[in-house]
């Protein structure tokens, strides 16, 4: 069996493992990498490629869009997302103390004259983080109780392809700051999802019907992350 499959002109790199079901991902470069049980056939494997073309086009297809991601000057005017809406920068060069703040359909940069641009984005990342650290304690309040459950620590990180981790031994989440940027209900849910981790590590049938039980719309807020992200399992 080869390691990696041809349709037309899609490369996909197969990985075998003792698993029960194939998976496929889209990776931020637009490869497709797929992890398939032992004891299915490269025919079979074609043939479950084949049923996620439309998938697979579409996630390369915003691979491209992003190759190129906009720089941001960190100039008033630019649009910036915050919790599923779009505001817009407003600079205000002061010698006061530099700060971010939203007021409304703004978002408020105070900075020092001559402030350059990677202070400015240090600032609104740190705006950002603030906000997302805000948000966590009232959703960890409500979910680990419902959940029985509760996790050790909760840190924030920069991630390219994942929304979230779970560590079930020491039972620590790491969460993606990008998720300030996105909806509220994608926050919830990637909590959610790492919380019932603690319960079911995989995402065998076990991880599905606590979902379903807890978090009903789950699918379609992580339809909606994928739509968002690269790199996801499908």
């Amino acid at each position: 069996m080869t390691p990696n499959l041809q349709i037309k002109d899609l490369t996909i790199q197969v990985t075998r493992k003792a698993i029960k079901h194939a998976y496929l991902r889209v990776n931020g470069n637009g490869e497709v990498r797929m992890s398939a049980p032992r004891r299915m056939s490269n025919r079979e494997l074609e043939a479950f490629a084949r049923s996620k073309l439309d998938w697979i086009q579409r996630l390369q297809q915003k691979a491209r869009s992003r190759s190129q991601p906009v720089q941001h000057k960190y100039a008033s005017g630019e649009p910036f997302s915050i919790w599923g809406r779009t505001v817009h920068l407003q600079v205000v060069e002061t010698q006061g103390k530099p700060s971010v703040e939203l007021h409304g359909a703004a978002l408020r940069l105070v900075v020092r004259p001559g402030t350059g641009v990677a202070k400015r984005e240090a600032l609104i990342e740190d705006w950002y983080r603030e906000e997302l650290e805000a948000a966590l304690p009232p959703l960890l309040a409500r979910w680990e109780p419902i959940l029985g459950v509760q996790a050790a620590k909760v840190s924030l990180r920069t991630m390219k392809t994942r929304w979230g981790s779970c560590s079930t031994k020491p039972r620590t989440i790491r969460l993606n700051t990008e998720l300030a940027r996105l909806d509220p209900e994608c926050l919830e849910y990637v909590l959610v999802h790492e919380l019932v981790h603690l319960l079911e590590p995989s995402h065998n049938a076990r991880f599905k019907a606590l979902m379903d039980r807890h978090l009903p719309g789950w699918r379609s807020t992580r339809k909606l992350l994928r739509d968002h992200a690269l790199g996801r399992s499908l």
